[in-house]
């Protein structure tokens, strides 16, 4: 497929309505769309600029966000303020990025529990919807002074691998940004996309969608026919990218200089410096033998054979992914016809050789690795605008999908790599005597106990007919739609009683919340995200204080009498915050309430593990 450069805001662009296809990148973001003229998809740049927009964001003295290149510059001179790799948060909670927290240059808050991950900036506290939303913002301004037309419509594209609770947040940004997101698309469908332009509709292919970017890693398996495109298998690794390279280059040069990744902690600006001459690195290395640079009066230098070496490992774990996939997909190498090559770090020299190397013959990268994903994305645009008729796309489920059932054991009601969108329903009952409820937990995952896998969300059915055991019969089904969110209602048979039951995942709302609220939410978006923010810390602070209040009580034995006066102090003006109705100042409070708390639940813990070993041996 040929590139084609040229400067887009050309008279002739502006239409009524433009639906454009967004890449929302872990480390660089860009729109594109289908070009009116030659009917091709270009990404959207400004005379003699990158189409790619940094996905970062800076904010001033005032709380004032500042998205992309401008917001870069504050990297190294105000790291603290400045959010990068924002993606890798979405949908995650403390628990699950506390092993590289180290990673981030701002402060991500521990609150020690499931929910979502929040960002503290001076007094203000963000989670990374609201984070990815101010992105989005920049992307549909940049879009609508290059094309001179308002931009409401977007499809939006996120890994493979993004969970449901990821992709009802990243449609939920979309929302807070003035976006009617029409669809999220996985990012290696998108790239098959792009490189299914030029197929002729009597070809037969198999392809591998080698996909590593900034931040996430994704291996498909795509079989095109006829103009359909169907997902036979998907694979990777959320935190496995272009960042990690950066790190192994890091890492390498703080062992030569004899100082330790901690100690680099403390200097937030070195920090970053020392990051974004790694960057620099990487990518000199892709054309180059050795790189040399000075940093802080000292001299860094890497051969490319050291750097190759660095990062055998993180390469070997990208292989390891393929191998799965094929696997899943119950195929061998020789099946594969094509490896496509998606992102940037995709660029590095040894991780084509490897790719290439592995699949038995050479990879394709003849479309900008970089803008490859937004191209897609605005080819699906293009097939929702009904413009496109000869292609057809199926999408699969990444991950298993099932219920908590007596014992802790997951019960799968929709395997992976099922084809979306799907529905299907499985029987329960009771196991108690005029059970009136049932509680319903939803988990993700491939692991058969509950425990290893990942809860999406929870709720009881309540009203079941006193009956004895087992008598009830209460259908479960679950439907993920066209997007992959999933919606999961239940039904008590015998009784004819229907409930349709609302799950709002752990970290963002259904599906039918977002669609029904479409239009309030796209005008009214930045004081519904206040609301929503300010309900969620309200409630957060309610239950830190019963929790607090119980221990104190329990433990009181445990504590000085200075310890519990000034407990009692942050305890009383986490509730006075509650009062005031401040978000950030109730999250300020609830962060200083935890920081005094912290020293003596450690303790506590401390003397019950001892208690509990008591007469034993081990």
């Amino acid at each position: 497929m040929a590139k084609i450069g040229i400067n887009i805001a050309t008279g002739s662009l502006q239409q009524a309505e433009m639906i454009v296809g967004i890449d929302l990148g872990t480390t660089n973001s860009l729109v594109a769309i289908i070009h009116p003229d030659t009917k091709q998809p270009v990404a959207l740049k400004e005379f003699n600029s990158s189409s790619l927009v940094p996905s970062i964001v800076h904010f001033d003295g005032f709380g004032n966000p500042t998205v992309g290149e401008q917001a870069r510059t504050f990297l190294e001179t105000d790291p603290k303020n400045t959010i990068f790799s924002a993606k890798r948060l979405m949908g995650k909670s403390y628990q699950d990025i506390k092993d590289n927290a180290q990673f981030f240059t701002y402060k991500v808050i521990d609150d020690d529990t499931a929910s979502l991950v929040k960002v503290q900036v001076g007094n203000q506290f963000f989670s990374p919807i609201e984070l990815s939303s101010f992105i989005l913002k920049e992307l549909k301004n940049r879009a609508e002074h290059i094309l001179k037309t308002p931009v409401t419509k977007a499809v939006i594209t996120v890994p493979a691998y993004f969970n449901d609770a990821q992709r009802q947040a990243t449609r939920v940004a979309g929302k807070i940004a003035g976006l009617d997101v029409l669809r999220i698309v996985n990012e290696p469908t998108a790239a098959s996309l792009a490189y299914g332009l030029g197929l002729r509709q009597d070809e037969e292919k198999t392809i591998a969608v080698y996909d590593l970017g900034g931040g996430t890693f994704d291996i498909s398996i795509l079989h095109i026919s006829n103009g359909i495109f169907e997902v036979l298998s998907t694979n990777g690794d959320t935190y496995l990218g272009g960042d990690d390279i950066d790190r192994s280059i890091m890492e390498y040069w703080l062992t030569e200089g004899g100082i330790t990744m901690e100690e680099l902690q403390q200097h937030q600006s070195l920090l970053q410096s020392l990051r974004l001459k790694a960057e620099e690195a990487k990518k000199h290395l892709s054309t180059h033998d050795h790189f040399s640079t000075n940093w802080n009066g000292e001299v860094l230098s890497i051969k490319r054979t050291d750097f190759e070496q660095l990062i055998i490992g993180l390469i070997n774990k990208t292989i390891k992914c393929c191998e799965r996939a094929l696997q899943d997909a119950k195929l061998t190498i020789a099946a594969i016809d094509s490896i496509v090559m998606v992102g940037g770090s995709t660029r590095v020299p040894a991780i084509k050789q490897a790719v290439g190397a592995f699949f038995g013959k050479p990879v394709n990268d003849s479309v900008n690795p970089d803008e490859v994903v937004a191209l897609g994305a605005a080819i699906q645009a293009d097939i929702l605008a009904g413009n496109n008729k000869d292609f057809l796309l199926l999408d699969i489920t990444p991950l298993s999908l099932g219920i908590e059932t007596m014992g802790g054991l997951m019960d799968v009601l929709i395997p992976r790599n099922s084809k979306i969108p799907t529905s299907v329903g499985r029987q329960y009952t009771t196991h108690k005597d005029g059970q009136g409820s049932m509680r319903i937990s939803v988990y993700q995952g491939e692991r058969d106990m509950v425990k290893d896998n990942r809860k999406l969300a929870e709720f009881n059915l309540t009203g079941i007919p006193g009956m004895p055991a087992g008598m009830p019969k209460v259908e479960i089904s679950f439907l993920i739609n066209a997007d992959g969110i999933l919606v999961v209602k239940a039904k008590e048979l015998r009784s004819g009683i229907e409930q349709f039951i609302e799950v709002t995942p752990q970290y963002g709302l259904t599906d039918e919340q977002v669609e029904g609220m479409l239009m309030d939410s796209i005008t009214h978006a930045k004081d519904d995200m206040q609301t929503r923010a300010l309900v969620e810390a309200t409630t957060e602070a309610e239950q830190i204080l019963a929790v607090t209040e119980k221990f104190i009580s329990k433990n009181q034995q445990l504590l000085t009498s200075e310890e519990i006066l000034a407990t009692a102090g942050a305890m009383q003006a986490l509730q006075l915050a509650v009062t005031i109705n401040d978000k950030n100042l109730i999250q300020n409070k609830i962060e200083e309430l935890n920081e005094i708390s912290r020293p003596f639940a450690e303790r506590a813990m401390d003397a019950a593990v001892s208690g509990a070993l008591k007469g034993k041996s081990i």
